[in-house]
């Protein structure tokens, strides 16, 4: 029987799908998106304050800098966000040639660059790339469907991709000073769940948290790949998690409100909301683009 924990709501936010989380240890601050909404947020949980950008398009992904400025990967293109004055400034376009595809989650890894996939309407029509600081950018998987729940292992030697709906995270061998990947393998396979895994996170003792979309739960996974305790939500569609607070022991949580029906939204009314569970192990610092 696994141990169970419920996460609290911290943030009355009700995102239409709410997302990529990732915690900003200089502002002590968690910035997050609602896609959908087209809105880059930043919440305060001193004040409890959640102020919004708006960015005109959907935004799949973000990514700190070394500047008062943030990195959208937006629908078909990679931007940067002015925090001062909210003007967008775009790098580069991609699959601008498949209207069916968007670009989805991402994250920066330890090394600056900063990693993003897309999602598709089609069946293996979606890939996975790397946007260096010298502005190249890498095709680094191909034959995907929904591009999902990046991360690295603690000793930087794995990196972790879901393709959520084949239900499976998988794990890479990873090259820090080049950023190559290889080696794919199954790491955690969930075929036999009624739920999709989503967004995910990793701690200092290199388990995955990940978020599990239509199961109303984050489940931890040991290093090994084995489901080690689960936090319940009050919501059906959680999305993604990232540790953060002065600790990195905060384990914050987006949800979504997307799709549901009238009757479900008035059953799970929360949905949507940002929630937050204290946990007794610290998280991984979220990378900055060095760009």
């Amino acid at each position: 029987m696994l141990p169970h924990y419920s996460a609290k709501p911290v943030l009355t936010a009700r995102a239409r799908l709410g997302e990529g989380p990732v915690w900003d240890p200089q502002r002590q601050c968690l910035y997050w998106l609602d896609i959908y909404n087209h809105r880059v947020h930043r919440f305060d949980p001193e004040t409890g304050a959640d102020r919004h950008w708006p960015v005109g398009d959907v935004v799949g992904c973000l990514g700190l800098t070394e500047e008062h400025r943030l990195i959208l990967a937006q629908c078909d293109r990679i931007a940067f966000l002015n925090l001062d004055d909210g003007t967008l400034s775009p790098i580069l376009t991609l699959e601008a040639d498949q209207p069916d595809n968007r670009f989805n989650d991402g994250k920066c890894d330890p090394q600056g660059r900063f990693w993003f996939g897309s999602m598709s309407d089609h069946d293996g029509q979606a890939s996975l790339y790397r946007y260096d600081p010298d502005g190249s950018v890498h095709i680094m998987e191909t034959g995907l469907t929904i591009s999902n729940g990046l991360g690295w292992s603690p000793d930087g030697e794995t990196f972790y991709l879901t393709d959520t709906p084949k239900q499976t995270i998988y794990a890479y061998d990873f090259a820090p000073t080049s950023g190559a990947i290889s080696n794919r393998r199954p790491h955690i396979t969930l075929t036999h769940e009624s739920f999709y895994p989503d967004g995910l996170t990793v701690d200092q003792e290199g388990c995955l948290w990940v978020a599990m979309w239509d199961g109303g739960c984050v489940i931890r996974f040991d290093p090994q790949g084995q489901a080690i305790a689960r936090v319940d939500l009050p919501v059906p569609r959680p999305t993604c998690c990232v540790f953060g607070g002065p600790d990195l022991q905060d384990l914050y949580i987006t949800t979504a409100s997307v799709a549901l029906s009238q009757k479900q939204i008035q059953q799970f009314v929360t949905s949507g909301d940002l929630f937050c569970l204290k946990t007794e192990v610290a998280g991984l610092p979220c990378d900055r683009f060095q760009g």
